[in-house]
């Protein structure tokens, strides 16, 4: 039995949410539960309903999709429908499930609805056990994003926060602690190198010894070691076989 999904529509065109929501009832696992046609209504929309799904218009009157995705707090999937594919590397820099063009294809349309089984995004709020190929939903420095925890190279500490270092070379602060990120993150492939740091050690490039039989971690494209204190080298060691 397919797992149902609750659905809102945000756009501000009235036919091109009809004309959505009529193609979306070829699937009874979608149940769209309300429409909005801008940012305010969405967030009232989003916050009334919860949905699983947020299919996102781009371009609208005074505020954009992206917007309302720094604006609202939600773990809900969001599926961008926009007649303009300039903006598809952004969306997927906000970690969207898929990125639609209008008018949209009927075949296009099923293969995400296909894909919505093997996408979990997970909350920041949730406490289980992050994948690999998980996304989190996660405020970074006071902006609300989704961020692929395989992007994650490294996380210092940095008092009350956390700071995230991204493959691409961003940063970001959060508000969580070492102890919850080692918690959560795949042991498979984070690592404890310190009191104050971990690292994703498939972005391991080399490591080079220090003084006092510590040594400086580099990790790919990051020009900045990260220092590894003495009584993490064997399992560092061990794990990088």
């Amino acid at each position: 039995m397919k797992r149902k999904y609750t659905a809102i529509i945000v756009d501000d065109e009235r036919l091109a949410r009809k004309e959505l929501q009529t193609m979306l009832l070829e699937y009874d696992n979608i149940i769209v539960k309300g429409e909005a046609d801008d940012v305010p209504s969405a967030i009232n929309a989003i916050k009334k309903f919860n949905p699983d799904i947020v299919f996102l218009d781009i371009q609208m009157p005074k505020e954009s999709g992206f917007d309302l995705l720094n604006k609202v707090e939600t773990n809900s999937k969001i599926i961008f429908v926009t007649a303009f594919d300039e903006y598809a590397i952004r969306a997927f820099d906000v970690n969207a499930m898929d990125y639609l063009l209008k008018p949209i294809n009927p075949k296009r349309l099923k293969n995400t609805i296909e894909r919505l089984e093997e996408v979990d995004f997970v909350s920041e709020s949730n406490d289980n056990p992050l994948k690999y190929q998980d996304s989190l939903l996660i405020t970074l420095n006071n902006k609300l994003r989704f961020l692929k925890v395989n992007l994650i190279v490294g996380i210092s500490s940095a008092g009350d926060y956390s700071e995230i270092l991204c493959s691409d070379g961003s940063k970001g602060l959060t508000l969580k602690t070492m102890k919850e990120w080692e918690k959560r993150l795949p042991e498979k492939h984070f690592i404890r190198i310190h009191r104050s740091n971990i690292i994703n050690l498939d972005q391991v490039d080399r490591l080079e010894d220090w003084f006092n039989n510590s040594y400086r971690v580099y990790l790919k494209n990051i020009p900045e070691p990260f220092i590894m204190s003495r009584r993490y080298v064997v399992k560092l060691k061990e794990r990088m076989g």
